[in-house]
């Protein structure tokens, strides 16, 4: 028995002598281990690391002496978990779907460049008018254009949350986005009734309060396609992080089945 224990002993300290003189001699040339077969480790089908009560993850996978370890097969399961779980993604794919195909969604890509346009120019009037005290009926018609185009954008973007969302306003992911578009529409249409009573009565309001508020709502209208834009980039940058292929555990289970794991050619 004294024999055959030191025999085994014997054994291991080669392999381990053999083991450590091969990563000695990668870490020498620069190389980085290749993953096989051969050294991935798991214990007792447990899938659990070694060393793993007293090396972190991080240091296992470091790369370094201390970087062999396990790799399960529900690994890839739990790194496309971890990037889902990042940020929720703006339209699920029926939506997704939905929003490519309405012609609805061509509107609003129109309208919105458009209006933004159409702000540049009356912000300009605006501001000469508060300026010089002069062009206050250009600045004034300007005003009003923008605000029917706003209402525009706002019955023609309705209709396109209710085809994608199947909600009119308020829908999930552009909740606050339309709560500050409510906002916009108030201020704008405050400025529209100003201009009415001081049609009727010449001492409602006077010109250049009226062009305040209508920077109010140009202030408004600024926070609210910032918000958009944040939105729709955030939406861009979620869809181009999305892996082309995602391992799902029914894949993990077929692979498992097979003897294949993840990550490992044979």
């Amino acid at each position: 028995m004294r024999h055959s224990a030191a025999s085994r002993n014997s054994q291991y300290r080669g392999q381990n002598r053999q083991k450590t003189g091969g990563r000695m001699a990668n870490m020498n040339t620069g190389a980085r281990p290749v993953q096989t077969a051969s050294n991935i480790v798991t214990v007792d089908g447990s899938g659990k690391r070694p060393d793993a009560s007293r090396h972190g993850d991080d240091d296992l996978d470091a790369g370094g002496p201390q970087g062999w370890h396990a790799v399960t097969p529900l690994d890839g399961v739990r790194a496309s978990n971890k990037n889902a779980r990042r940020a929720k993604p703006l339209y699920t794919p029926d939506e997704q779907r939905r929003r490519d195909e309405t012609v609805w969604t061509l509107v609003q890509g129109v309208l919105a460049p458009v209006q933004f346009i159409v702000f540049l120019v009356s912000l300009a009037l605006v501001v000469r008018f508060l300026a010089t005290g002069e062009g206050w009926l250009l600045a004034t018609l300007s005003v009003i254009f923008k605000t029917l185009i706003l209402y525009t954008i706002m019955i023609t973007g309705s209709i396109w949350e209710k085809v994608v969302f199947g909600k009119y306003l308020f829908a999930g992911p552009f909740f606050w986005e339309d709560v500050v578009s409510i906002l916009v529409l108030a201020l704008h249409t405050a400025y529209l009734a100003a201009v009415i009573a001081d049609t009727i009565n010449r001492s409602f309001m006077d010109p250049q309060a009226q062009m305040l508020l209508a920077l109010a709502a140009y202030a408004a209208y600024v926070i609210n396609a910032a918000q958009f834009l944040l939105k729709l980039r955030a939406a861009r940058l979620q869809r181009a992080e999305t892996p082309a292929t995602a391992l799902t555990l029914q894949q993990v289970n077929t692979n498992t089945a097979t003897g294949q794991l993840p990550g490992v050619s044979s």
